[in-house]
Protein backbone atom coordinates (compact mmCIF):
# COMPACT_ATOMS: atom_id res chain seq x y z
CA UNK A 1 0.00 0.00 0.00
CA UNK A 2 1.47 3.29 -1.39
CA UNK A 3 0.43 6.58 -0.08
CA UNK A 4 -0.20 8.62 -3.58
CA UNK A 5 -0.14 12.51 -3.10
CA UNK A 6 -3.04 14.21 -5.16
CA UNK A 7 -4.14 16.96 -6.51
CA UNK A 8 -7.78 17.82 -5.72
CA UNK A 9 -9.97 16.73 -8.61
CA UNK A 10 -8.33 13.57 -8.41
CA UNK A 11 -8.21 13.11 -4.46
CA UNK A 12 -11.90 13.93 -3.82
CA UNK A 13 -13.68 11.29 -5.16
CA UNK A 14 -11.38 9.29 -3.61
CA UNK A 15 -10.51 10.64 -0.34
CA UNK A 16 -14.40 12.10 0.36
CA UNK A 17 -15.99 8.86 1.18
CA UNK A 18 -13.59 8.58 4.22
CA UNK A 19 -13.75 11.91 4.99
CA UNK A 20 -17.37 11.90 5.49
CA UNK A 21 -17.24 8.36 7.20
CA UNK A 22 -15.13 9.65 9.89
CA UNK A 23 -15.70 13.43 10.79
CA UNK A 24 -19.63 13.40 9.64
CA UNK A 25 -20.47 9.94 10.84
CA UNK A 26 -18.43 8.71 13.48
CA UNK A 27 -17.65 12.56 14.76
CA UNK A 28 -20.28 14.00 14.13
CA UNK A 29 -18.51 16.76 12.51
CA UNK A 30 -21.56 19.11 10.03
CA UNK A 31 -21.22 17.95 6.80
CA UNK A 32 -21.26 21.40 5.59
CA UNK A 33 -18.11 22.31 7.19
CA UNK A 34 -16.27 19.03 6.04
CA UNK A 35 -15.19 20.61 2.70
CA UNK A 36 -14.03 23.86 2.45
CA UNK A 37 -12.24 26.33 0.09
CA UNK A 38 -9.02 24.65 1.07
CA UNK A 39 -8.94 21.43 -0.33
CA UNK A 40 -9.00 23.31 -4.17
CA UNK A 41 -5.62 24.51 -2.78
CA UNK A 42 -3.81 21.29 -1.28
CA UNK A 43 -2.12 18.38 -1.69
CA UNK A 44 -4.11 15.21 -0.32
CA UNK A 45 -2.45 12.23 0.51
CA UNK A 46 -4.13 8.80 0.18
CA UNK A 47 -3.20 5.34 0.88
CA UNK A 48 -6.19 2.52 -0.70
CA UNK A 49 -6.63 -1.02 0.02
CA UNK A 50 -6.45 -3.72 -2.22
CA UNK A 51 -10.07 -2.74 -4.14
CA UNK A 52 -8.92 0.75 -4.21
CA UNK A 53 -11.15 2.21 -1.43
CA UNK A 54 -8.79 4.88 0.45
CA UNK A 55 -8.38 3.91 3.65
CA UNK A 56 -6.51 6.55 4.74
CA UNK A 57 -5.78 10.36 4.18
CA UNK A 58 -4.76 14.11 5.44
CA UNK A 59 -4.37 17.07 3.44
CA UNK A 60 -1.29 19.98 3.66
CA UNK A 61 -2.70 23.44 2.54
CA UNK A 62 0.46 25.31 0.88
CA UNK A 63 1.06 27.76 4.25
CA UNK A 64 2.03 24.13 5.79
CA UNK A 65 -1.11 23.50 7.58
CA UNK A 66 -1.97 19.84 8.33
CA UNK A 67 -5.11 18.58 8.34
CA UNK A 68 -8.20 16.23 7.68
CA UNK A 69 -6.05 13.10 9.31
CA UNK A 70 -8.55 10.08 8.56
CA UNK A 71 -7.72 6.64 8.83
CA UNK A 72 -10.45 3.71 8.25
CA UNK A 73 -11.51 2.51 11.30
CA UNK A 74 -10.94 -1.31 10.45
CA UNK A 75 -7.53 -0.02 9.79
CA UNK A 76 -6.65 2.42 12.76
CA UNK A 77 -3.41 0.93 14.71
CA UNK A 78 -1.89 -0.86 11.94
CA UNK A 79 0.53 2.67 11.46
CA UNK A 80 -1.23 4.25 8.11
CA UNK A 81 -1.67 7.54 10.29
CA UNK A 82 2.09 8.04 10.78
CA UNK A 83 2.53 7.17 6.65
CA UNK A 84 0.40 9.71 5.96
CA UNK A 85 1.42 12.18 8.31
CA UNK A 86 5.05 11.62 6.93
CA UNK A 87 4.12 11.74 3.02
CA UNK A 88 2.62 15.15 3.75
CA UNK A 89 5.88 16.48 5.82
CA UNK A 90 8.03 14.85 2.62
CA UNK A 91 5.91 16.90 0.31
CA UNK A 92 5.57 20.47 2.50
CA UNK A 93 9.79 20.00 2.66
CA UNK A 94 9.48 19.07 -1.46
CA UNK A 95 7.23 22.74 -1.24
CA UNK A 96 10.54 24.32 0.16
CA UNK A 97 9.00 24.63 3.95
CA UNK A 98 10.48 25.07 7.36
CA UNK A 99 7.90 24.22 9.09
CA UNK A 100 4.20 22.39 9.66
CA UNK A 101 1.41 22.92 11.78
CA UNK A 102 -1.85 21.17 12.61
CA UNK A 103 -4.73 21.66 15.08
CA UNK A 104 -4.87 18.13 16.52
CA UNK A 105 -8.26 16.32 18.21
CA UNK A 106 -6.40 16.56 21.59
CA UNK A 107 -6.76 12.53 22.12
CA UNK A 108 -4.58 12.75 18.85
CA UNK A 109 -2.22 14.76 20.58
CA UNK A 110 0.47 11.86 21.84
CA UNK A 111 0.32 10.56 18.34
CA UNK A 112 1.81 13.87 16.36
CA UNK A 113 4.50 14.03 19.43
CA UNK A 114 5.68 11.11 18.17
CA UNK A 115 6.21 12.70 15.28
CA UNK A 116 8.16 15.89 16.39
CA UNK A 117 4.77 18.08 16.76
CA UNK A 118 4.83 20.36 19.72
CA UNK A 119 1.64 22.01 21.42
CA UNK A 120 1.26 25.95 21.17
CA UNK A 121 -1.60 27.62 22.94
CA UNK A 122 -4.28 26.45 24.54
CA UNK A 123 -6.99 23.58 23.81
CA UNK A 124 -9.97 24.96 22.04
CA UNK A 125 -12.73 24.17 20.64
CA UNK A 126 -13.42 23.51 17.12
CA UNK A 127 -16.44 21.64 15.44
CA UNK A 128 -17.68 20.87 18.55
CA UNK A 129 -14.12 18.50 19.88
CA UNK A 130 -11.57 19.80 21.86
CA UNK A 131 -8.55 21.10 19.92
CA UNK A 132 -4.82 21.60 20.04
CA UNK A 133 -2.91 23.63 18.05
CA UNK A 134 0.75 21.84 17.52
CA UNK A 135 3.84 22.29 15.11
CA UNK A 136 6.82 21.05 13.59
CA UNK A 137 9.97 23.03 12.53
CA UNK A 138 11.78 20.89 9.71
CA UNK A 139 15.05 20.35 9.21
CA UNK A 140 16.41 21.48 6.38
CA UNK A 141 18.42 19.01 3.66
CA UNK A 142 21.41 20.24 2.25
CA UNK A 143 21.32 20.54 -1.80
Amino acid sequence: MNVEILDWPAAQPRVMPLRVAVFVVEQGVPAEIEHDAFDARSRHAAITDASGAVIATGRLLPDGHIGRMAVAAAHRGAGLGSRVLLALIDEARRRGLTEVCLNAQTHACAFYRRHGFVEVGAVYQEAGLPHQAMQRRLEVSAP
